[in-house]
């Protein structure tokens, strides 16, 4: 049975992880999308700028006449013959436009000309980005949250992935979370952070007897902020803390901040340009930090982690690298843990090592945390 041509089942569209063809601009594009989605624009952004003008003081006709002169022919063929290799792609797919209006529908009138009937969401972008609003506020009001709080290193995302009913958000958000959490790719848009949240949260789906634990985060993951509706529920649910040695946050640091950072970026570059933009990165990292630290700290630092560097360089070896993330831990973050912790006392309901702290979590019931009143 083939699809109706025409959609507004958002949630099957979403869920599904249907692959979208966005006539959108790159501009509009850009400011968020959805996962899946690809960008073969039928205006560019001065065509679009164009247009909208035209329509505004003369009316749709008009605005097409000037589009169909923007998008001669030769380009036009180009342009449809993209967007039919993505439908051959994709024929599980659908199009869309901003609001499901005379870009969706003179798209899938070109498809249909060169043989091919490929659905369009009703209502476009916008309409399931409010779907998505909708859902966001309904399953924050109706799931039931647990942090994993902890010191910088102890393991906090690593034990979260190992929990069934969990969301990632800095997975969601490309960022550690901390000063030195910047990966090589880049950060998702707030409007696209969002979008992950919210259909990670539909997946779950509400009801379930069990709570959903995100890690204990800021409000801002970078530069990717926490949509407020979930920072509301964060700010008072319960929090379980996961405890580590020193000795095992440090070895915790260099395997995600050395290692798996440097390989990171060693794919992204090469070899050589990798570990430069390695070690530049820490060294801007550790400058933004420089006021908290203080002058001699940050210079202290800051030698410890070119002799880092330059034994890692030359020999390969990063042992080096301890003496400089416990300074970090010790110097840096943990006075602003034993801060921020001062305001949660009163929420946490268990303590305990990777091992315990996960059997507890399997363990609970919505019910039993009672804190979130």
């Amino acid at each position: 049975m083939s699809k109706p041509l025409v959609s507004d089942d958002y949630q099957h569209i979403l869920l599904s992880s249907a692959p979208l063809l966005d006539v959108r601009a790159p501009i509009e594009f850009s400011k968020g999308a959805f996962p899946g989605a690809k960008n073969i624009p039928l205006l560019d952004d001065n065509a679009r700028h164009m247009v909208g003008i035209e329509y505004k003081e003369n009316g749709q006709q008009p605005a097409i006449d000037l589009g169909a002169k923007l998008l001669p022919e030769p380009a036009r063929k180009i342009l449809i013959e993209r967007w039919m290799q993505f439908a051959g792609q994709h024929p599980d797919g659908y199009l869309y436009c901003f609001r499901g209006g005379l870009r969706s529908r003179i798209s899938q009138a070109w498809l249909r000309d060169a043989g091919c009937d490929y659905p369009l969401v009703k209502g476009g972008y916008k309409a399931l980005r409010q779907y998505l609003i909708h859902q966001l506020q309904g399953h924050c009001n109706t799931l039931s949250f647990c942090l994993i709080g902890g010191r910088t290193g102890v393991g906090k995302t690593r034990l979260l992935n190992t929990l069934p009913r969990s969301v990632d958000l800095e997975g969601l958000a490309r960022h550690r979370g901390s000063s030195f959490g910047r990966l090589v790719v880049d950060q998702p848009s707030n409007i696209d952070f969002e979008h992950a949240v919210t259909l990670a949260f539909i997946r779950l789906a509400a009801g379930s007897e069990f709570p959903v634990f995100l890690e204990d985060e800021a409000r801002m993951i970078g530069s990717a902020c926490i949509p407020a509706a979930l920072r509301e529920q964060t700010l008072r649910a319960p929090v379980a803390l996961l405890e580590a040695s020193l000795d095992t946050r440090v070895r915790i640091g260099i395997e995600d901040y050395v290692v798996d950072l440097l390989r990171r970026y060693q794919q992204h570059l090469g070899e050589g340009q990798g570990f430069v933009a390695f070690a530049d990165y820490h060294r801007s990292s550790l400058q933004r930090v420089q006021k908290r630290l203080g002058g001699a700290r940050y210079s202290q630092a800051l030698e410890l982690l070119n002799s880092a560097l330059a034994s890692h360089a030359s020999t390969g070896e990063i042992i080096e690298y301890e003496p400089f993330i416990r300074m970090i831990l010790t110097d840096y973050y943990d006075p602003m843990y034993d801060y921020q912790i001062k305001g949660k006392k009163s929420r946490v309901v268990f303590s305990g090592d990777a091992q315990s702290l996960k059997a507890w979590c399997v363990s609970q019931r919505s019910t039993d945390l009672s804190c979130t009143l």
